[in-house]
């Protein structure tokens, strides 16, 4: 199974990025896709979250309504649609997956996931 990230990019604070996670080798229909991210010298955070089943999805504390996970099963992608834009969101941002059905306060940990994609890197700035 590969996850190849895509979408990162130079933006100005305010503005919006659309980040994008194909998977191949491997069909997902029940686990769960993430996004996290690592800002340099700092540790991995959780940014989102759709259980796949169900398409509920989860975010950070941070996030604050500027951020949408969703699917394409059609395409086995998950994206992350980023608004509002801040210089702090600055970081590479990863997708991963998770084959089990986690509930909400443990798909919040990186360690339950089992895909990681290569990572994509995000700065907001002037």
């Amino acid at each position: 199974v590969q996850l190849q990230a895509s979408g990162g990019g130079l933006v100005q604070p305010g503005g919006s990025l659309r980040l994008s996670c194909a998977a191949s080798g491997r069909a997902f229909s029940s686990g769960v896709a993430g996004w996290f991210r690592q800002a340099p010298g700092k540790e991995r955070e959780f940014v989102a979250a759709i259980r796949l089943s169900d398409r509920n999805t989860f975010y950070g504390d941070f996030v604050k309504g500027r951020f949408t996970i969703s699917r394409d099963s059609a395409k086995n992608s998950v994206f992350l649609q980023m608004n509002s834009l801040k210089p702090e969101d600055t970081a590479v941002y990863y997708c991963a997956v998770a084959t089990r059905n986690w509930i909400s306060s443990a798909l919040r940990d990186s360690i339950r996931y089992d895909y990681w994609g290569q990572g994509t890197q995000v700065t907001v700035s002037s």
